[in-house]
């Protein structure tokens, strides 16, 4: 089952609508993402919570990696270069933090809110090898910059 973007786009908008509070928003992603996709193994959000350092936000599946400085991993490289993270094999990557030792593939997404202030990065893990495309990069963040144009 291959996710159905317009659809996920839409049900998001619909559920976000009016609402600015950071993690209720975080958490209603990350639910939905999460479940619309059989190649999204582990999806949530890291939020900025002190200079150069991440911490866990909301997210669906097993554990996470609680604390992620921005010098660290796929989800560090996103916050601190600003650029979507497309991970085709995570044991390539220089600096890889296992979380989870089933992660195959990652894409991480910088996370803005409308005013351009860094709220922190969107991980999706797949315990697929190269499951991640551009186009699954592009729709999603579309659907981030939607929802977080007005984030606190």
């Amino acid at each position: 089952m291959h996710v159905n973007y317009n659809d996920l786009a839409a049900t998001i908008k619909a559920l976000t609508e009016g609402e600015s509070d950071t993690v209720a928003l975080m958490a209603t992603v990350a639910c939905e993402v999460h479940h619309s996709d059989d190649r999204f193994d582990w999806t949530g959000f890291y939020r900025v919570t002190a200079p150069e350092l991440l911490k866990i936000g909301p997210y669906q599946g097993g554990h996470g990696c609680l604390v992620i400085p921005f010098s660290r991993g796929v989800c560090g490289a996103a916050a601190r270069t600003g650029q979507v993270q497309i991970v085709p094999d995570v044991e390539a990557f220089p600096g890889h933090i296992a979380c989870s030792s089933s992660t195959r593939s990652e894409l991480v997404l910088p996370v803005f809110s409308g005013a351009g202030k860094l709220l922190g990065v969107f991980d999706i893990d797949s315990d697929q090898p190269d499951a991640f495309t551009e186009d699954d990069a592009q729709a999603i963040q579309s659907i981030l910059a939607d929802v977080f144009r007005d984030a606190e």
